[in-house]
């Protein structure tokens, strides 16, 4: 059962989350549903700090039993760090994917794009739309 969507965080089609920390920095992970999907983490493959990316591209790879996924880019901007201990302890994404499973920060070049997300309520209509 998933657990329940945080309301101080925005949420992509895709499936990520975005949190605002102040300025114009924002930690991104995936959401609960998604690590749910997935199944057992086995794998993170986190980008290059420095790497530029814009709002719905690939950013880093996550991998599980089942299959293999892109995480997107919520928004765009630059990755200013890494979660490294994904790298030796990737199940950090399915035991707490909204916390200590988060995935980069990044530092956005556009404010404007927060309004291409989703609120955590509309988030969770759509997932449940998925699940049927």
């Amino acid at each position: 059962m998933s657990k329940p969507n945080p309301t101080d965080r925005k949420y992509s089609k895709d499936h990520e989350w975005a949190k605002d920390e102040g300025g114009d920095v924002i930690t991104v992970g995936i959401t609960d549903f998604a690590q749910e999907q997935l199944t057992d983490i086995v794998y993170v493959e986190l980008p290059a700090i420095g790497r530029k990316v814009r709002q719905s591209e690939p950013v880093a790879v996550v991998e599980s039993v089942k299959s293999v996924s892109d995480v997107y880019a919520p928004l765009s901007g630059e990755v200013i760090e890494v979660n490294s201990t994904l790298e030796q302890q990737p199940e950090l994404i399915n035991q707490d994917a909204f916390g200590e499973g988060w995935i980069v920060k990044m530092k956005i070049d556009d404010p404007g794009e927060w309004a291409n997300l989703l609120e955590a309520e509309a988030y969770e209509a759509l997932t449940r739309e998925e699940k049927h």
